[in-house]
């Protein structure tokens, strides 16, 4: 399948890395706002074409699927143009800056018969179903208590600090944390609570972010630009624990009794980068004629952008578009 790139940032370079090392993929083409960019990113991958315009790139009647690569404040731009123009898309996470326009993008998707998922990658990896089968087999017993955290060094990234690009933690790492805990815990929340930090910008921080699932258990996420945590996922139940060294990419998933005895311990298979997965299921889908994500359905986006919605109006945090 011959897919293009939108964006040429770092994103970019790891799913053209990837592409690469796929059966099955011809990564032909690439666009940036700056052709000499897109020149150059075409030359160090062997693409065949570079586009210096988004539009080019959504008109070439080669393209059969589009990653969209550039920030969240810009997805649902990029991905109507793509879509109109009848191309498959897969879109970076965060979706869309809110849920109306992720729920735009989905009639839009339903009209003109095209694949659009959310490009989330924790959602398509093996590691999802392992954790998952631990959970259900009762080895840590009732889940009652859950923690998460995710934080890198970022705040000194532009598009993380700038209102007007969608920054803050939220969108950027908060959005996998949030997504651990429903692809393992499920959907039922009675409610949800959080704590933030703001930046003097006028974006998140740092972040804790409180679940309250129906049937009790307690979940706890944390966020932060400002220094690289250990990433852990820890689900504790009554027979014992769970710890995914992780969340955004789990690399290893330990089991442990009620006296921190190790009883299991699995590491997850190897793969090229972790992107190949929805790059895989993206494929198959369009393939055999589905316009539906298995891994991560249209309506799951709706689902978290809906959260994250929530979760800013407790903050009282607008982004520049939405005003």
């Amino acid at each position: 399948m011959k897919i293009g790139i939108l964006g040429a940032g770092n994103i970019a370079n790891v799913l053209a890395k990837t592409m690469i090392k796929m059966k099955d993929v011809e990564l032909h083409a690439v666009a940036s706002r700056d052709l000499d960019k897109a020149k150059d990113f075409a030359s160090n991958y062997k693409i065949a074409k570079a586009y210096g315009s988004y539009e080019e790139l959504a008109k070439d009647p080669d393209v059969e699927l589009i990653y969209i690569a550039t920030p969240h404040s810009h997805h649902f731009e990029h991905m109507t143009l793509c879509i109109n123009n009848g191309k498959n898309v897969l879109c970076e996470k965060s979706f869309t800056l809110n849920a109306e326009e992720a729920k735009k993008i989905k009639d839009l998707c339903d009209e003109k018969k095209v694949y659009v998922a959310e490009a989330i990658w924790t959602r398509y990896m093996p590691s999802r179903s392992i954790i998952n089968q631990l959970l259900s087999s009762g080895i840590i017993g009732k889940v009652t208590f859950a923690t998460a955290n995710l934080s890198y060094d970022i705040d000194g990234n532009e598009r993380i600090i700038n209102p007007a690009l969608a920054g803050g933690a939220l969108l950027d790492v908060g959005v996998y944390g949030i997504n651990f805990f429903l692809m393992h815990l499920g959907k039922e929340i009675d409610k949800i609570e959080s704590s933030v930090q703001m930046t003097d910008t006028g974006v998140d921080a740092q972040e804790s972010i409180t679940f309250f699932y129906k049937d009790g258990t307690m979940a706890v996420t944390t966020h932060s630009i400002y220094g690289r945590s250990d990433r852990h996922g820890v689900f504790v139940g009554d027979k014992g624990y769970i710890v995914v060294d992780n969340i955004n990419n789990p690399l290893v998933i330990e089991v442990f009794d009620t006296n921190d005895k190790k009883i299991k311990r699995i590491r997850v298979p190897k793969q090229i980068s972790g992107y190949e997965y929805e790059i895989k299921e993206a494929i198959d889908c369009i393939k055999s004629n589905s316009y539906e994500s298995v891994s991560m359905p249209l309506s799951e986006s709706i689902f978290v952008m809906k959260i994250m919605d929530s979760i800013r109006k407790q903050w009282n945090m607008v982004y520049p578009k939405e005003m």
